[in-house]
């Protein structure tokens, strides 16, 4: 494991209500689907924390921020902030920066949920074994 920056925020925690305001706020089709899968975030462990950072909820072990969710105008993205690091075989991540990668859904596209999943649990054991390790 390399060893990298753990991006971190303060203020994070249980059930942030900002969150159910924000979902309350992203009503509609592309809403449900971020809430959809902030819940899997959520459920990742009883020790998920969250807040809302740069506009968008963000769920984190502790203080260490490992996936959010965003609401744009025809998508939403799940983010994951050690994304590069994580396992895909399904290659539905994107990007190409340093750290971050993300997965775009769309409204009547198919999703490949699995996967998805898969990607939201590794990462959180991924920021898991990062923090347990003092990265």
């Amino acid at each position: 494991m390399e060893r990298t920056e753990l991006l971190r925020f303060n203020g994070a925690v249980v059930r942030d209500p900002a969150i159910d305001a924000w979902m309350k706020d992203h009503a509609g089709e592309l809403g449900a689907i971020a809430q959809q899968w902030f819940e899997i975030m959520r459920s990742c462990r009883d020790e998920v924390r969250e807040l809302v950072h740069d506009g968008c909820p963000v769920a984190c072990l502790g203080d260490a921020a490992f996936c959010y969710v965003n609401v744009f105008t025809s998508h939403v993205n799940v983010g994951f902030f050690q994304g590069a690091a994580l396992p895909d075989p399904a290659r539905i991540l994107q990007g190409a920066g340093k750290f971050m990668r993300h997965v775009k859904l769309k409204p009547g596209t198919a999703t490949n949920t699995a996967a998805l999943s898969a990607l939201i649990h590794a990462a959180y054991s991924e920021i898991k074994a990062r923090v347990e390790s003092g990265y």
